[in-house]
Parts: structure tokens; sequence; C-alpha cells
């Protein structure tokens, strides 16, 4: 299984190893592409809830099937750095980010447990999104566990407010199920939409900071923040998480929800 992969066509963000590329948000009447073309899987479910009061986001992490299927409705152009990581290495440069302008904003001490703030690189600029290898955000050896935990924070943050019922559901087995995508790929998507972690199922992955900011950051551009379920789920979320609520708010910021 290439957890990366899936993560970046989950995301639709365009990266130099995924195999995802971006939709034009205007023309939501093309047809389905396979993945082997280099489609996100946005372009292969097509405009299946197209019409439901949400737009394309337009952002690095536009045309995604997330995106799609989750009513994300806003989203923020990163710096061309976000453009070259992938999946997972842009959900931890945006959770990475959030931190260094916390702890720069608040002059806060390092959350316990996180790395210290003196040995994180700054960002090169206000646009761009840094690269998290080599850092606490994405420990090497780690890559694929942070990624499939991701992927679970969006699902479930997506399923929250119960949006998706099931019909609509049933619609999006079938189209995954049609989709360039490996059995086991298919089957996990499939097990997180049937099954989506519950606050507390994702609090107890959370074994550091780092990764309570990478979960909070998938959940929050998996959904709109605007909504009063939704924000109701991030708050939840960000105090099972253990993150202060100045720092909730630089996450969701950062990650173009404010």
């Amino acid at each position: 299984m290439d957890i990366q992969r899936l993560l970046s066509d989950f995301l639709g963000s365009q990266t130099q190893g995924g195999s995802s590329s971006r939709r034009d948000p205007h023309r939501d009447g093309d047809g389905p592409r396979g993945g082997s073309s280099g489609g996100s899987l946005i372009d292969q479910v097509g405009g299946m809830l197209q019409g439901r009061g949400g737009s394309m986001v337009t952002s690095a992490v536009v045309g995604g099937l997330a995106s799609q299927l989750f009513k994300k409705k806003r989203g923020k152009s990163f710096g061309g750095s976000a453009l070259k990581l992938g999946g997972a290495a842009l959900v931890a440069g945006l959770a990475y980010k959030a931190y260094q302008n916390y702890q720069t904003k608040s002059g806060a001490t390092a959350l316990p447990g996180a790395e210290p703030v003196r040995s994180l690189a700054p960002a090169q600029s206000p646009d761009e999104v840094p690269e998290p290898h080599g850092t606490a955000f994405m420990p090497s050896g780690e890559e694929d566990d942070r990624a499939r935990l991701m992927l679970s924070a969006m699902i479930a943050a997506a399923k929250a407010d119960g949006y998706i019922d099931a019909d609509e559901e049933n619609a999006i087995f079938g189209k995954i199920d049609d989709m360039d995508l490996a059995s086991d790929e298919k089957a996990l998507v499939m097990d997180e939409l049937r099954r989506p972690k519950t606050v507390d199922d994702l609090a107890s992955e959370a074994k550091t900071p780092e990764v309570a900011m990478e979960i909070y950051t998938a959940s929050v551009l998996a959904i709109d923040a605007d909504h009063p379920a939704e924000r109701a789920y991030l708050d939840l979320l960000a105090a099972r998480l253990d993150l202060p609520a100045e720092l909730a708010r630089e996450i969701r910021q950062t990650a173009g929800a404010e």
C-alpha cells in the first residue's frame, strides 16, 4: 500500500511524489479521469456532490476527494514550497509552521514533550510551508504511520456532523471501487468511512505534541471550521489533544480556515 500517494490523492495536493493534480474549480462538468493518468481522486469521483452549497477549495490542497465529499469550502494559497511536499509532509509542514507562529507570537515555551522551538528552522517567508522532514513533525521511518493517522483524522472530522448520508456513502463506495487504486487502498478508505475513529481514538494515538498538532491540522483541512457542528468537533478535538486555544487558532489560520 502506498499510503503517501493515497493521502496526496485524498488531499488533492499537487506534489512531486504524488499522483494528484489540480482540478480547475470552474470545470465542474469534467468527466472522471483514471488515477493512472495523474488525476486526483476527486477527478474520478466527478461531480457527485456538486450543488450542495459548498464551493471548491482553491489552494495547495485543492481538488482532492476530501474537498468534494466533505463540503470543504475555504482554502488558502500557500507558497510554491507546498506544491513540492507530499501529502503527509504538507500536513506536517502546516502544523510545523503553525507551531512556529504560535511560539513567535505568544513567546510561549515549548509544549511539554515537544521539540524545543530553538531547534526549529524558521520558514523562509510568511507564505512558505517549511520542510518537516528531520523534525519531530516528520521523523525518519514514521512517514507512513503519520500519513495513515492523518487520513483517519480527516475522515473522522468530515463525518462528524453526519453530512454524508447512507445513499451518498454507498455512491462514494461505488466510485472508490471503480478507481485505479490497489485493493488494500480501497479497503482502507472504505473501512475508515464506515467506522471513523472517535475523538478519543485519535487522542490516544497522539503520543507527542507534534502528532497532536498534525491530527488537528488534518482535521481542519477536511471540513469547514465556520460550520457550527464542525467547529464544535474541532473544539472538542483540540481539548482532547491538550492543544492550547491559541495554538489551535494558529493552526486554523495557517491552514486557511480563518
